[in-house]
């Protein structure tokens, strides 16, 4: 009997720590207003850095050159970024653990990246900056605003301003 009580409870706590990460993977969390738990925040904005950067060095390949522009500076700020966030983990200030690795969803934005050119690649580059930029916004507005973690909080606020400039740019090179 006690077995029972103890894998059901196991099962429980397992359960509604996907359910955590289940709400904000799914944006339920963005439509409440609902800030991410730590471990989510760190695991998107780090993957999302992981994007940006990826993304943007094809851009500045294979793009024109006022997104050749932009994709360098999306390349520099998000490794700035990732480079911050890491500092903050490797303080101790931070207790969860860094993705090596993008989502899913992102390696395949990435290998339809790799199969376009010219046009196409521009329009999808634009589109795909513009959309990661929006949900980066709203990601660290949550935080910042009633994250878990004060230090990671501050820095998600002080980082705001800096994602609100690049989604401006973002839409003003989709249009």
């Amino acid at each position: 009997m006690n077995k029972i009580i103890l894998v059901t409870a196991m099962a429980m706590v397992t359960t509604s720590a996907f359910a955590q990460s289940a709400a904000e993977k799914s944006g339920v969390n963005s439509l409440a207003g609902i800030p991410p738990k730590t471990q989510d925040f760190v695991t998107e904005v780090a993957t999302s850095d992981m994007f940006e950067i990826e993304s943007s060095k094809l851009a500045a390949e294979r793009a024109d050159a006022a997104t050749k522009t932009f994709a360098q500076q999306m390349i520099q700020e998000h490794q700035k970024t990732t480079t911050e966030l890491k500092q903050l983990v490797d303080s101790g200030k931070v207790k969860v653990k860094l993705p090596t690795a993008m989502t899913d969803a992102q390696e395949k934005s990435i290998a339809k990246l790799k199969g376009l050119k010219g046009a196409e690649f521009t329009k999808q580059y634009h589109s795909d900056q513009e959309d990661a930029h929006e949900d980066a916004v709203d990601l660290f507005k949550r935080y910042g605003k009633e994250g878990e973690n004060a230090d990671l909080k501050a820095w998600a606020a002080k980082t705001v301003p800096a994602l609100e400039h690049h989604l401006q740019m973002a839409e003003d090179l989709n249009k």
